[in-house]
């Protein structure tokens, strides 16, 4: 076997065999060519090392032609119009939907399509709060809240599936409560009776976009179906770095973005299971999901059109679709090796530098190749020009996710996070560059 892979995606015309990615390579993956913006330069004519794709990921070429050939030759509304390229577009617009839904191992009637993930997570709470308004009808009073029930988020979440469900809890009444972190980044599984009878939500994440820390599903899931609760899945750091199947994991609810997945902005996409969707009421409403409109009442389409009011992105969801084909042709469990393979390389790199401390498992097993840290005595801006100025890009900040960081005794952080585009000579360039901030600041 050669030394990597062939690599354009041009190549791959299925999925490759597992024996055809064994065993672990050097460099596993070798699909920066596909990615235009790697090749170029920065900061003086510094090569491009980019490692912030927690934040967003780039896009490889199949993805750019995807969306551009469509505004060049099927650009209309969909849903409307008897017009020939009306007709391609909506063509369009439901393959895309289909092609997402068995990425992430869904039915097509599942996926609702979103501008992000934050808008899908609002989505499901803005359902909860309208059910518990009286809207939605008999079949939404599952949904309602009220002071006697509790909501149960984690420490470790994003912003974006902490605060909506804050809202919530403020709104109707209920009680908010969390599953807090250990010392070492991952969730602290021992504290789960904080999931007690009167509990009705539990958001939680896939896995952490600051310690990397890939979250034990089946155990919560486990706890919270025993006693009745809906499960929302935060799958924005997990969809385009492991294979993911909803259904097989049994969630209710999960939440998923474009741009974190080699797929364009402005696009995102909420799973439910279908008996949940139909009960559900809407958040946004107006024109495309409606049913009856009179001057005194509307009555809604069924889901997934009844959460998708307005104007939809057509172009970005072709642009997804064009992402999951490609992320489907390398295949999700080489890249998950590849990353792993990274992620190992990152972990004991980050260990070598003096006086740096990982905020995050310091085990590659069960993690992202997501890394998180501080050099004490150094802001994490000062941290991040100075690897700027030698061409690596990381992310600097609380990352959306302060508590986590305040658990950590620390407001920021610096982020070095990898994607399937990642080599092994990135990550030497950036713990290289790493070495040179902590002797420039010493």
């Amino acid at each position: 076997m050669s030394s990597k892979p062939t690599a354009t995606i041009a190549s791959w015309p299925r999925p490759p065999r597992e024996s055809e990615v064994q065993p672990v390579l050097t460099d596993l993956l070798d699909l920066a060519s596909d990615f235009p913006i790697l090749s170029r330069k920065v900061r003086d004519g510094k090569p491009l090392v980019y490692l912030d794709t927690g934040a967003t990921s780039q896009k490889p070429r199949q993805v750019l032609d995807a969306e551009r050939e469509f505004n060049e030759l099927h650009n209309a509304a969909v849903h409307r119009g008897a017009h020939q390229i009306a007709e391609e577009a909506t063509e369009a617009f439901e393959a895309a939907r289909s092609a997402v839904a068995r990425f992430v191992g869904a039915d097509v009637g599942e996926i609702v399509w979103t501008k992000n993930a934050t808008e899908a997570l609002n989505l499901i709470a803005n359902g909860f709060l309208n059910a518990s308004l009286g809207r939605g009808g008999s079949s939404a009073s599952r949904y309602k809240l009220g002071p006697e029930d509790e909501i149960v988020v984690t420490e470790l979440e994003h912003h974006a599936n902490l605060v909506p469900w804050q809202e919530l809890a403020a709104k109707t009444g209920a009680r908010l409560r969390w599953i807090p972190v250990t010392g070492e980044g991952r969730l602290d599984l021992q504290q789960l009776e904080v999931i007690n009878e009167r509990t009705r939500v539990v958001a939680f994440t896939h896995a952490s976009n600051v310690t990397g820390a890939i979250t034990d599903v089946a155990t919560i899931l486990d706890r919270a179906q025993s006693v009745g609760a809906y499960t929302v899945l935060d799958a924005c750091q997990s969809a385009a770095h492991l294979p993911v199947d909803f259904h097989q994991l049994g969630i209710d609810f999960a939440v998923f973005s474009g741009h974190k997945m080699l797929g364009p902005t402005g696009v995102g996409a909420l799973y439910g299971r279908r008996e949940l969707l139909e009960a559900l009421p809407p958040f946004l409403t107006g024109g495309s999901m409606v049913e009856v409109v009179t001057m005194e009442e509307t009555t809604f389409m069924p889901p997934p059109q009844r959460f998708e009011a307005g104007t939809q992105m057509v172009a970005q969801t072709v642009g997804m679709r064009a992402a999951v084909d490609y992320l489907g042709a390398v295949g999700m469990g080489r890249v998950a090796a590849h990353e792993d393979h990274l992620a190992g390389i990152l972990l004991e790199g980050l260990t070598q530098v003096p006086g740096v401390r990982l905020l995050g498992p310091t085990s590659s097993e069960q993690r992202l190749a997501v890394f998180a840290f501080d050099v004490p005595g150094v802001h994490p801006h000062d941290v991040g020009q100075v690897l700027d100025d030698q061409g690596i890009a990381v992310r600097v900040g609380h990352h959306c996710a302060q508590p986590v960081h305040r658990s950590f005794g620390v407001h920021a952080s610096t982020r070095a996070s990898a994607g399937v585009y990642t080599t092994t000579a990135d990550v030497e360039a950036f713990i290289d560059g790493l070495h040179k901030v902590v002797k420039f600041f010493a």
